[in-house]
């Protein structure tokens, strides 16, 4: 028996209903949401497809935006991303042998980035990043972590709703 994502979702008396978006913001905002494709669009043209996926997963989970993380997940698997290298993402320090050193590198300045304990960017970070990255596929990288901030602070304000989303549906 197969079930459809609606399905899957439906409030059964285990499960806590889904919640409801507090605000359509890209409905309300359509010029913000189309710059923001429009800046979605360029930025994965100069980024790999795997690193693009690793990043845009790992902010979305420092972020802790639910939405994001089902978009990037099933992208990520439409894409051939193993199940086990996503698991394994929100520990990677502990599991570095699933990832290679240009991905750590990307996820090590996606954590920089996305939290900016600091305030700033530490340099050791920055350079193993630019180490692995040339100058132009870094300036793409540094965007892609940037735009999926964004995507991630105007979803998780708006309570985006996880869960229905399916590969390639906003391309």
């Amino acid at each position: 028996m197969t079930t459809n994502d609606s399905d899957r979702h439906a409030h059964t008396p285990d499960r806590v209903p889904e919640h409801q978006p507090r605000l359509a913001w890209a409905k309300l905002a359509p010029d913000v949401s189309k710059a923001m494709i429009g800046l979605e669009k360029a930025v994965r043209q100069g980024i790999d497809p795997v690193v693009y996926e690793l990043v845009k997963i790992r902010a979305s989970q420092i972020n802790h935006c639910a939405f994001c993380l089902d978009m990037h997940t099933k992208e990520a698997l439409a894409a051939g991303e193993s199940v086990e290298r996503i698991v394994q993402l929100s520990a990677w320090q502990e599991s570095r042998h699933f990832y290679s050193a240009k991905e750590i590198a990307a996820i090590e300045l996606t954590e920089a980035v996305t939290v900016l304990t600091d305030g700033f960017v530490p340099d050791e970070v920055y350079e193993r990043a630019a180490a692995h990255f040339e100058e132009t596929e870094l300036a793409y990288l540094i965007a892609a972590i940037t735009v999926i901030n964004s995507w991630n602070r105007l979803s998780v304000t708006s309570r985006t709703l996880p869960g229905h989303y399916t590969p390639g549906m906003y391309k």
